[in-house]
């Protein structure tokens, strides 16, 4: 009996291992009635009141941290399993644009890319973590920066620092972001 309830937890708590993609589980499987969607609320709730539970902990700085590397990894998580990495860039990017608009995270265009330094620029609309929130004036795509990150360097195979320069919580209608390659 005591064998009964005996998983694998999929947050491994005496294991350390990273995140595996396999651990989202069989969704449709799992959710044969009510489906893959949910409501963009439900995950923002998820979203927010963890965010305010690492800035309680650990400050709003230490929490953007955590947000941008969990972002960060599931960049990576997410580009490996459902990119195609060996595309040409024009091709990889309206990849992109397609599988985001799939999994509606997003709708993304490219603005400018320097295909000699790397530097690039690129908007999300409708983003799933901020779209149609309050005017703060603050940019809070941190967990988007790390995810940019994570794609650009799977892709790529270079590192990259990306920045939100504009969202819709700072007053603009589409968030956008600047990324460079690190030397």
């Amino acid at each position: 009996m005591d064998n009964v309830f005996k998983t694998d937890n999929v947050f491994k708590p005496d294991d350390r291992k990273s995140f595996a993609w396999g651990s989202l589980g069989d969704i449709k499987q799992g959710r044969g009635g009510l489906g893959v969607d949910m409501p963009v609320a439900v995950y923002r709730l998820m979203q927010y009141t963890l965010f305010d539970v690492l800035s309680e902990e650990f400050g709003i700085d230490g929490a953007n941290r955590y947000f941008w590397s969990a972002g960060y990894l599931a960049g990576k998580e997410f580009a490996k399993n459902l990119l195609d990495l060996t595309l040409a860039f024009e091709s990889f990017v309206a990849h992109l644009q397609e599988t985001m608009k799939q999994y509606k995270i997003g709708i993304l265009r490219m603005e400018f890319f320097d295909p000699a330094n790397g530097d690039i620029t690129l908007t999300v609309g409708e983003d799933l973590d901020c779209s149609g929130l309050p005017v703060t004036n603050d940019n809070v795509c941190i967990y988007d920066e790390g995810f940019i990150s994570g794609i650009l360097e799977s892709y790529t195979g270079k590192k990259y620092e990306v920045k939100e320069i504009d969202c819709w919580a700072s007053g603009d209608r589409v968030c956008r972001f600047k990324g460079s390659a690190m030397k």
